[in-house]
């Protein structure tokens, strides 16, 4: 049974949005529902180009009359600006609070997270995280590996920012999209994504026998599959093209990352499959 584990993860930074009209403004923009993070939940989601892709992508959680925003620290000072782009003459402040707060996740056995903690909404195993004042736990790592293992993607390591379809990172799969809430930017284009069951990129798990390199192709043949992203020792995480990857199994073509062999497997969380797809059920 896994130990339970606490670590700060120094790689994320913080936004707050306060302001009478924040809880609208936000709804207009992201791909989730804000409405979800009450009653201490918090809600994954993203801020899209109008073309669909995932210009940003994070967790908001809802407390002391603001929205906190759990976000990668590389990408916090572009999120706030381009959300001040969207701010007209709306009742919002938006405010880098990095060097006050920080982000922690705590997961294994029995874990809680502690007060004020959220539970990772995209899936129970990556257990919970917390915003809160930058002191006390450093980052002792274990959690990449952990999030790795689990074949969870990361934006800026398994999908660039800007090139990639929420259907691509699987978020419509890890509860970062909301199908049914109104309007937001890009929205036309996921529900099209979503309706006529046309993605053709998913993520998977990649297995070898010896240490993965990041940032590698994923090969089988002559066809590209996709690129590696995270990776921990024999295990990483990719995006790849399933209909090329199916063909290749079938064929018994090798299948390699860098020149090494690799195995690749579904998540367990996923809905989808290297099967060929029914006209009713089309990989999505």
């Amino acid at each position: 049974m896994q130990n339970q584990h606490s670590t700060a993860l120094h790689n994320r930074g913080v936004l707050r949005v306060s302001g009478p009209d924040a809880d609208a403004f936000l709804q207009g923009l992201i791909t989730n529902d804000l409405d979800k993070a009450v009653d201490g939940h918090a809600i994954y989601a993203a801020l899209l180009s109008p073309q669909g892709k995932i210009l940003f992508s994070f967790f908001i959680a809802r407390r002391e009359d603001a929205f906190w925003i759990d976000c990668p620290a590389e990408l916090a000072a572009a999120l706030a600006k381009r959300l001040a782009l969207y701010k007209l003459r709306s009742a919002v402040a938006i405010e880098d609070v990095w060097e006050t707060y920080c982000v922690t996740v705590t997961w294994g056995n029995a874990a809680n997270g502690g007060a004020e903690s959220f539970a990772d909404p995209r899936l129970p195993a990556l257990g919970y995280r917390r915003i809160s004042p930058r002191a006390g736990l450093e980052d002792s790592g274990g959690y990449d590996p952990h999030r790795i293992t689990l074949a969870v993607p990361e934006g800026g390591r398994d999908y660039i920012y800007g090139e990639a379809f929420p259907h691509d990172a699987c978020m419509d799969l890890l509860n970062g999209v909301d199908f049914k809430k109104g309007c937001y930017v890009g929205q036309e284009i996921v529900s099209r994504m979503q309706h006529r069951g046309t993605a053709r990129r998913r993520v998977v798990a990649v297995v070898a026998d010896a240490p993965l390199t990041e940032g590698v192709d994923i090969i089988a043949g002559a066809a590209t599959l996709g690129s590696l992203g995270s990776a921990h020792g024999g295990r990483g995480i990719a995006i790849v093209r399933l209909d090329r990857a199916r063909e290749a199994m079938a064929a018994g073509t090798p299948i390699t990352a860098g020149g090494m062999a690799v195995t690749l497997g579904i998540p367990e969380w996923a809905n989808y499959s290297f099967e060929v797809p029914t006209a009713a059920g089309a990989a999505r």
